[in-house]
């Protein structure tokens, strides 16, 4: 199946574009927690996007009266919880001599556990609209629709635009969050702010790709830019091309090949660009490296078989 016959399909269009705006922005904004060494706290995020879609859910059913599967309500439900997991876990940290992978696990588990218990009480209820409730455990990019996807790009643009506006206070924030206080940037504002990004930026995939795999589209971009660039303008930028490539051709082929889940194949995808970019990047690739360091034995040994010689 030709690029051009994919275009002329709906769906096909709508699993294409969706996966890569998703890329796109989870691995701009991803590039800051892989910086913060936090690049797990996606998982926390998008294991609280569940409990926090599914009270959105129960919201707009219950409480409203409305279809619960309105695209915007159940992000801004996800949003708010899986802001306030990245806190929680950050807090921990500072209140306590708890590390931030121990933090990052406690928040996962008890979001997670939260989620599995309403998802439980919807599965049992006799709630209208609850179906394909469970896409957001492992994701399902057909199911994608255009409001589906005009909501994601809108959102997206959001979060995208707060990074660009507090670009200065995010780096600084991220190299040197001691320097950032003492200018007067307050540390819980910026983080918050950073959080919500990212949390974003997570949330807009869960839908589509399930809130098991959202934490390669927000891991794998970044680690693999970084390979190639030394500035934050070009790690950020390179990461959000090639969170949008792999994720664009995870998609293509997972149609060419049918019945091929998306979301794995993406990761998979995402994998390689990584694979490669470590392999192969001229500054920091491990061949680089081997070819360097077999450089600089050889010139060693030049040099003692010289002095050798001199005496």
């Amino acid at each position: 199946m030709s690029l051009i016959e994919i275009l002329d399909n709906h769906t096909y269009q709508m699993v294409l574009f969706g996966t890569m705006t998703i890329g796109l922005v989870a691995g701009a904004l991803g590039s800051f927690a892989y910086l913060r060494k936090q690049s797990l706290i996606s998982d926390v995020i998008s294991h609280a996007a569940l409990p926090g879609a599914l009270l959105a859910f129960l919201a707009s059913v219950v409480v409203l009266g409305t279809d619960g599967r309105n695209m915007i309500g159940l992000i801004v439900g996800a949003v708010a919880i899986g802001t306030v997991a990245a806190l929680f876990a950050n807090g921990v940290t500072r209140v306590s001599k708890t590390q931030i992978d121990t933090a990052m696990a406690v928040s996962l588990t008890i979001f997670f556990g939260a989620g599995m218990l309403l998802m439980r009480i919807i599965g049992n209820g006799a709630f209208p609209g609850k179906g394909g409730i469970q896409d957001y455990l492992f994701g399902n990019a057909s199911a994608i629709t255009v409001a589906d996807l005009t909501t994601s790009i809108a959102v997206g643009a959001l979060a995208l635009g707060l990074m660009v506006v507090f670009w200065k206070e995010f780096a600084l924030r991220t190299f040197d969050p001691v320097h950032s206080t003492v200018l007067g940037f307050r540390a819980t504002f910026i983080d918050t702010l950073m959080f919500t990004t990212i949390v974003i930026a997570t949330v807009i995939g869960v839908k589509a790709v399930g809130l098991v795999l959202m934490v390669a589209f927000v891991v794998t971009p970044p680690a693999a830019a970084r390979q190639w660039t030394r500035t934050l303008p070009g790690m950020v930028t390179l990461s959000g091309v090639f969170g949008a490539l792999g994720s664009g051709i995870g998609a293509y082929l997972s149609i060419v090949l049918g019945r091929v889940p998306t979301g794995p194949l993406i990761v998979l995808t995402l994998f390689v660009i990584f694979l490669i970019s470590l392999l192969a990047s001229p500054r920091r690739s491990v061949i680089t490296r081997l070819v360097a360091r077999s450089r600089a034995r050889t010139a060693v040994k030049r040099e003692l078989i010289l002095e050798g010689a001199a005496r």
